[in-house]
């Protein structure tokens, strides 16, 4: 019982120094931009505001950018790779990420030389790491479990392929955002999918994903999932994910749809429940597009609280 309390006080701590990072540095007039665009998932509104506030642009000084290497059949089974010029004495720990886009879109880089998502890996490469950013396979051509097949895929590249890259790979860290959450909770719910001994990660960071698909009022997930709604609870990550022990970090954006909100609650109790409380973080005035764009601006909060993660492990 006393474990069980220090336990929970470490996660209500955890979370309210995310709140407070976060109030503390999130730009006034964003903030109130945001506000004005209200909970919805607007890529095409919300990027433009932190597009002029990039920390760098291409060419990215010292940093070596392998694109679009093949780690599997399909022509999205594809990803880049950024590590530093200068070489390092040790293997670097890995951020491996999976984007979203309601699983019938979404990319490791839009268009135009967009500066999403190579802002997650700088912001990988400039905290000692190496960036591996993929992409994957989408609906409704192919519908689940594509996604956390192809996962599997790209970690058995990483865990056989990295170290080339000056990369560790018994220290991988997957991150997905949106979809891509969903998608790595699929992942380390179900053994079946995993192509390395073990999973072949050292931690998972789950950003505003779907973990109890019964409970998703979004019609949408049915291009992924299927019609079939006597499916989900097999389809479901989140049971799987109560009985793995791999160490995870949820979080939320405060203007998030509420389904988002809700299912990140849903998880962190659940695996508090059963006494593996992850690291929690909602971040204040962010929404389910500007915690992705943020990272690696002037705006820490985000890159900050994925990095605490990472070196506490």
């Amino acid at each position: 019982m006393a474990f069980a309390r220090l336990l929970k006080t470490v996660c209500v701590g955890t979370l309210l120094f995310g709140v407070a990072a976060a109030q503390a540095q999130l730009n006034p007039e964003i903030a109130e931009k945001l506000k004005s665009i209200g909970r919805v998932v607007n890529p095409v509104a919300t990027a433009p505001l932190y597009m002029p506030r990039m920390l760098e642009k291409e060419p990215y000084a010292g940093v070596v950018v392998k694109r679009d290497i093949k780690y599997g059949d399909n022509e999205r089974h594809v990803l880049d790779v950024f590590s530093l010029e200068a070489a390092s004495p040790a293997p670097k720990p890995v951020f491996l990420f999976v984007h979203g886009g309601a699983f019938v879109a979404g990319n490791k880089r839009g268009p135009n030389a967009s500066p999403f998502y190579d802002n997650m890996m700088l912001w990988a490469v400039r905290n000692g790491m190496v960036g591996v950013n993929m992409t994957y396979r989408l609906a409704p051509q192919n519908k689940w479990p594509a996604g956390p097949e192809d996962l599997g895929a790209a970690v058995k590249w990483v865990n056989q392929e990295v170290a080339k890259h000056g990369g560790d790979p018994a220290k991988v860290y997957m991150m997905g955002h949106s979809a891509g959450a969903a998608h790595v909770a699929g992942y380390i719910a179900n053994e079946k999918f995993h192509q390395v001994a073990g999973g072949g990660l050292a931690g998972a960071l789950l950003l505003s994903g779907l973990y109890d698909l019964v409970t998703v009022p979004n019609p949408t997930v049915n291009n992924y999932y299927g019609d079939d709604l006597s499916k989900r609870p097999e389809q479901s990550p989140l049971s799987g994910m109560l009985k793995s022990g791999l160490p995870m970090w949820i979080a939320h954006a405060e203007l998030d749809p509420p389904y988002f909100v809700g299912q990140a609650n849903l998880a962190r109790d659940g695996l508090c429940k059963a006494g593996r409380c992850p690291a929690f973080a909602s971040f204040p005035g962010h929404s389910h597009m500007s915690e992705v764009y943020a990272v690696h601006t002037d705006d820490k909060s985000v890159g900050d609280a994925l990095l605490a993660f990472i070196k506490a492990r």
